[in-house]
């Protein structure tokens, strides 16, 4: 018997190796996961958000905001001021809580008697991230006649909280927050002016009546803002010029007696159309900016597009053979817009994206009624709208055309399960490989037939990933894929022809669990060896099914309602922010999918068909090149490389987690 050759000693993995990062480490070690890291404006905007929450409450009139000349920005309101006690449960002060505890604030109770209904908070992480990428942070809380300060250094408390009775001369009620932001946490140091000055000038705008000044100490200005107009005004400074349609206003919330929604929630809007130019649009949710849009912005878009459909086709001015679509509508459409939503979901912790699925209807529901009336009630606008609007959709069709006609028309013939799409759009076109026929005729029913295509695949997909180029023909399946897609099957380094191509987006769509997974992976392969250059195209994408439907009883001003969560780990943190809204998990009613098939139409249309509430992933290389991308896949997929799959399960199967 030899032995074994010796080998470097591999680092001992133990209950030792095991690090918990405690307070607000997670923060100092990943900033980017928390805040943008570009420069210190968002961490400012934190602490604005918390005073302009405030004054969103209805306990705040003043915002004041200054640039001290050692680097410093103190943000200072006249709101109800942070408590000076201790908290019940942690037997800590609340002022200390909320600079240096993730997860701690006054804003996840939304219910009757919260002290927020509305607001941008929903982590409980904000002005803590603050405090843990500054040098120094000091903070200020005038209430009930007294006046608390604690200081913070590095997200630790270096001078600990004081109390003592207000004196003359003192504000009666409000909080200072000053703070150093630290450089080495940030690309650049230096505070974007320019951005800070139309972040103050938007919360004004949302909020009429609340004054928000900016001073700079070292030059002694000061820029303030009040705006009685509110967005209307807003909007018309903005575009400079004059749109072509008088610019439309409105606004509607919910009253407590709302079937659908919560007192209070609803929007405000305005909107322009002009004719050239850059359009304005900017959205609000709570009066956090939404940079990235999102739901809301879609209920805006659907809104204006029914509208104006209905009023199309009420005075039947849709010229023969001209479809409509939501962009016809909405290419030349500037807008501000302000909605209010009781709990809202953003993509991230900046919050650059509202996610909540039912903002759509919510803003849509408001939006649609009031712009009907109006364009009924202004005929003459009603028609230079629809003008512009037909105008674009035809200039859409006839791209269309020209791109049909490049093509030519030896086309083969298309695969007679293939459910195709009006549109021949290649921009708005989807195509989704769909596992299995009863799948697959939800989808057809659920689906959008202008741009989306249904093709259900039987079975399990061939492992491609060794059969060579001229005997994958062979297999019906592929061969459909192929020629619904339009292109042929080629290598990386191949030039393929991507003209024939007849979707923008390729979408697998598979069941939740393992075997949809499987599937998935095959189809992947596929993708990847034999029609590379459209993912690299990013014409491939991954849709995301959920696992479990979550059906939540009525509780308070909020109706019942209904969730979709991807997996058990996004079910529970559902569940556990019921029980924080006080709904026991037991009175939560909870359906495991067993496949796409079980979904009707209209759920697989909600969770993974709708452009507006779907998950979607693109399918790119990310960090690899395609050699190394290449041999991990050759180890997995390849039928000779068992002992190199058996290594690879021994190494980290304790680190899965195997649904039976």
């Amino acid at each position: 018997m030899t032995d074994r050759p010796l080998t470097p000693q591999a680092p001992a993995y133990a209950e030792g190796s095991i690090r918990v990062l405690k307070g607000l480490e997670p923060v100092q070690q990943r900033p980017g996961m928390y805040t943008r890291t570009d420069n210190p404006l968002h961490i400012v905007q934190e602490v604005l958000d918390n005073a302009a929450d405030e004054a969103l409450a209805g306990h705040g009139k003043k915002i004041k905001v200054v640039l001290h000349t050692d680097g410093s920005v103190s943000v200072e309101d006249d709101g109800r001021g942070i408590p000076h006690g201790l908290h019940p449960q942690e037997n800590a002060p609340v002022l200390e809580l909320v600079f240096t505890r993730l997860h701690a604030g006054g804003k996840f109770d939304k219910g009757k008697g919260g002290a927020y209904s509305f607001s941008g908070g929903l982590h409980g992480v904000g002005v803590s991230v603050t405090n843990a990428l500054a040098t120094r942070l000091e903070v200020s809380s005038h209430r009930e006649g007294h006046v608390a300060r604690i200081a913070f250094a590095g997200g630790d408390v270096v001078e600990p909280l004081t109390r003592h009775r207000a004196v003359e001369g003192d504000r009666k009620q409000g909080t200072t927050v000053r703070v150093w932001p630290d450089a080495r946490y940030f690309e650049s140091a230096t505070l974007p002016l320019g951005e800070l000055a139309h972040l103050l000038r938007s919360k004004a705008v949302l909020m009429p009546g609340v004054t928000v000044s900016l001073t700079h100490e070292k030059t002694r200005d000061t820029q303030t803002w009040q705006y009685k107009g509110g967005l209307r005004d807003y909007l018309q400074q903005a575009l400079g010029g004059e749109p072509v349609i008088p610019l439309f206003e409105g606004a509607g919330y919910a009253d407590a007696g709302h079937d659908s929604f919560a007192d209070g929630e609803g929007a405000a809007w305005a909107v322009a159309f002009t004719e050239d130019g850059a359009p304005v649009r900017e959205s609000y949710v709570n009066l956090i900016p939404t940079s990235a849009g999102g739901t809301h912005d879609s209920g805006l878009r659907d809104g204006l597009f029914q509208a104006v459909k209905g009023f199309i086709e009420l005075h039947a001015l849709l010229p023969k053979g001209v479809k409509l679509l939501p962009e016809d509508v909405f290419a030349r459409a500037s807008y501000v817009l302000s909605a209010k939503v009781l709990d809202p979901q953003f993509q991230g912790q900046i919050k650059e994206r509202l996610n909540s699925r039912d903002a759509v209807r919510l803003v849509s529901h408001f939006v649609r009624p009031t712009l009907e009336l109006w364009l009924n009630q202004h005929l003459d606008y009603g028609k230079r709208l629809a003008e512009l609007a037909i105008k674009a959709a035809q200039s859409r069709q006839k791209a269309g055309q020209k791109v049909e006609k490049r093509k030519g028309s030896g086309v083969a013939v298309l695969p007679g399960k293939l459910t195709d799409c009006e549109s021949r759009d290649l921009n708005h076109n989807e195509l989704f490989l769909v596992e299995g026929d009863s799948a697959g005729g939800s989808a057809k029913m659920g689906r959008d037939k202008e741009c989306q295509a249904i093709l259900p695949l039987r079975g399990k997909v061939l492992n491609t990933w060794e059969v060579e180029r001229d005997r994958l023909f062979a297999n019906n399946e592929i061969h459909d894929i192929s020629v619904a897609i339009g292109v042929d099957p080629h290598g990386p380094h191949d030039t393929p022809d991507l003209g024939g191509l007849r979707y923008g987006k390729v979408c697998i769509l598979s069941d939740a669990d393992v075997d949809g997974s499987h599937i998935q992976v095959l189809l992947l392969t596929l993708f990847f060896r034999h029609f590379p250059k459209l993912i690299e195209a990013g014409h491939v994408y991954v849709a995301r099914p959920p696992l479990y439907r979550l059906d939540v009883p009525a509780r308070g001003k909020k109706p019942a309602s209904k969730a979709y969560a991807l997996d058990e780990g996004e079910l529970a943190a559902m569940l556990d922010k019921c029980a924080k809204d006080g709904v026991p998990r037991e009175k939560c009613q909870i359906s495991r999918f067993k496949g796409l098939g079980e979904m009707n139409a209209e759920q697989l249309w909600d969770t993974t068909l709708n452009p507006d509430t779907r998950r979607l992933l693109p399918v790119q290389l990310g960090g690899l090149d395609f050699a190394t991308t290449e041999a991990h896949i050759t180890a997995l997929m390849g039928k000779g490389e068992a002992a190199a799959r058996r290594e690879l399960l021994e190494r980290h199967g304790d680190a899965v987690e195997v649904d039976i």
